[in-house]
C-alpha cells in the first residue's frame, strides 16, 4: 500500500475539510461516505467504494464520523484493515458507558493497534477554505504522528504533536464554551479559566497530562470556539441563556451538539472519581435542566472557594 496515501471515513463537513487539507498538501486522498459525494468532493479527492478499497490504497486512515458510530465503523473497517494501518480520529467525545477515549474503542473493535487523534483550535470551514490553521496530532506512536504531519502539513496548516493521546482526547471531548448573553467579559474569562482547570483535573484522573489542557488542545481550542458565533455549541448555549427550552435551542443549533449527552456523563464521572468540577455540575444540573442562567451563576458565585487561582 502507498505509504503517503490518506483515506478519510466520513462525508460530513469535518470529513470533507480534512480530505481537502490532505489533498492540498499534495497527498493522494480518498474519501468514503455512506452517501455518495460524487460531484461535491474537494479538488484532488477521490471517492472510495468501501472499506476494502481503503485497506488496499491507504496506510493512514482518518476517522471523522459522529462519536456514537465509532464502534460500529471500527468493526466494519476492521474487516479490511490490520496492524499495518494507522488510524487517527478527529472525533469529539468519549465512549458512552465507561468514558473511554475513542482511540481505545478503535483498538477494541478492530485489529488496528497504532492509533491517534487530532485536536486543537481549527474549524471545518477554515480548514476547507485553506485559511491558516493550527492542529495537534496525538499518538503514543511516533510513526503515526509523523505520517499525519507528512500527509497534512502545509504552509497554511501548522501541525504540532504530542504523545499524550489520553490528554488530547479528553481535551477535545470536554472543552466547551463559557459565553452566554449578558455575561461580562470578566465573568466569561473566569469561567474559561476555572473550567479549563476542572478539565485538567479530570484528564489527569483519567491518565492524561494536565498540562495538555494548557496548550492548543485546551485553551487554544476553547478560545477559538468562543469566537465562532456560528458553531452549534455557541448557538445552543446562547439560546439557553436567552430562556429558550432545550428542544428549541437544539432546533436552532441544527447540527448535533455532543455536549448535551457528554456533560451529564462527565459530571457523574467526576463525582464518582472525587474530582471537583462545580462548573460541569452547574452545566449538567442547571443549564441543561432549564434553570435560569442567573440562578446558575449565583450558585457558582456563592459556592466554596477552593483550589488555586
Amino acid at each position: 500500500m502507498p505509504a503517503r496515501t490518506v483515506a478519510v471515513i466520513g462525508g460530513g463537513p469535518w470529513g470533507l475539510a480534512l480530505a481537502s487539507a490532505a489533498a492540498r498538501a499534495g497527498t493522494p486522498t480518498w474519501l468514503y461516505s455512506r452517501q455518495s459525494r460524487e460531484g461535491s468532493l474537494p479538488e484532488g479527492v477521490r471517492q472510495a467504494s468501501g472499506y476494502a478499497q481503503i485497506g488496499e490504497v491507504a496506510r493512514l486512515v482518518i476517522l471523522a464520523v459522529p462519536s456514537p458510530l465509532t464502534g460500529e465503523v471500527a468493526r466494519a473497517m476492521g474487516e479490511s484493515l490490520d496492524g499495518r494501518h494507522f488510524v487517527v480520529h478527529g472525533i469529539r467525545g468519549l465512549a458512552k458507558d465507561a468514558m473511554i477515549p475513542l482511540s481505545e474503542v478503535i483498538r477494541r473493535e478492530s485489529p488496528v493497534r497504532r492509533v491517534g487523534a487530532i485536536g486543537g483550535p481549527v474549524s471545518a470551514g477554515e480548514l476547507l477554505a485553506g485559511k491558516p490553521s493550527v492542529m495537534v496530532v496525538g499518538s503514543a506512536y511516533p510513526e503515526v504522528r509523523g505520517a499525519f504531519i507528512d500527509a497534512f502539513g502545509t504552509p497554511s496548516l501548522r501541525l504540532y504533536e504530542t504523545d499524550d493521546l489520553r490528554g488530547l482526547e479528553w481535551a477535545s471531548a470536554l472543552v466547551g464554551y463559557a459565553k452566554a448573553a449578558g455575561f461580562a467579559p470578566g465573568l466569561i474569562a473566569a469561567l474559561i479559566s476555572r473550567g479549563i482547570q476542572e478539565v485538567g483535573r479530570m484528564a489527569a484522573a483519567a491518565g492524561g497530562n494536565e498540562h495538555t489542557l494548557l496548550g492548543l488542545a485546551g485553551y487554544g481550542d476553547l478560545l477559538a470556539s468562543v469566537e465562532q458565533p456560528d458553531r452549534p455549541e455557541i448557538i445552543l448555549g446562547t439560546a439557553l441563556a436567552h430562556g429558550k427550552t432545550l428542544e428549541e435551542a437544539q432546533a436552532m443549533a441544527k447540527l448535533r451538539v455532543e455536549a448535551l449527552t457528554l456533560i451529564p456523563r462527565v459530571a457523574d464521572w467526576a463525582a464518582g472519581h472525587r474530582v471537583k468540577a462545580p462548573i460541569f455540575h452547574a452545566l449538567s444540573h442547571g443549564v441543561l435542566s432549564a434553570r435560569p442562567a442567573a440562578a446558575v451563576v449565583h450558585e457558582l458565585m456563592t459556592g466554596p472557594v477552593e483550589g488555586f487561582v
